[in-house]
């Protein structure tokens, strides 16, 4: 073989190994448990409000960027949780979160919220019209 050739497969191996690696660290959603366990580590959680736990805390007035909650992960465990930026609209209807962020001092530094809110065409949210 040429050493072209074989420098080329080389180069392929290690973008390859680069790629698993990167998508293995995202392909799984964890547990505050887990992002416990490893602290300063980012973390994926897939959660729920908890407005029984404590009431959602946001004053724009003395900092538009500190939003705090308490949401409940997939295992049941409620953490409280610190956004870093301002408070999504809506915020209170949606049915799930995806929070990115990291666990200190027992608290989910969030930096990234993705909502997902109630479908419209679910038939509880339908209007529907009187026979005639």
């Amino acid at each position: 073989m040429k050493k072209s050739n074989i420098l080329a497969l080389v180069l392929i191996a290690v973008a390859l190994a680069a790629i698993v690696s990167m998508v293995g660290d995202f392909s799984s959603y964890q547990t505050f448990a887990s992002a416990e366990a490893k602290p300063g580590k980012e973390f994926q959680i897939i959660g729920t409000l908890d407005t029984l736990t404590s009431p959602m805390e946001y004053d724009p007035i003395k900092d538009a960027n500190r939003f705090v909650f308490y949401a409940k992960d997939e295992a049941g465990k409620t953490s409280k949780v610190i956004f870093t930026g301002t408070k999504p609209q809506d915020f209170e209807r949606s049915e799930k979160l995806t929070m990115t962020g990291k666990m200190e001092n027992g608290e989910f530094r969030c930096s990234k919220i993705l909502m997902k809110c109630p479908s419209k065409y679910k038939t509880d949210q339908v209007a529907i019209g009187k026979p005639s």
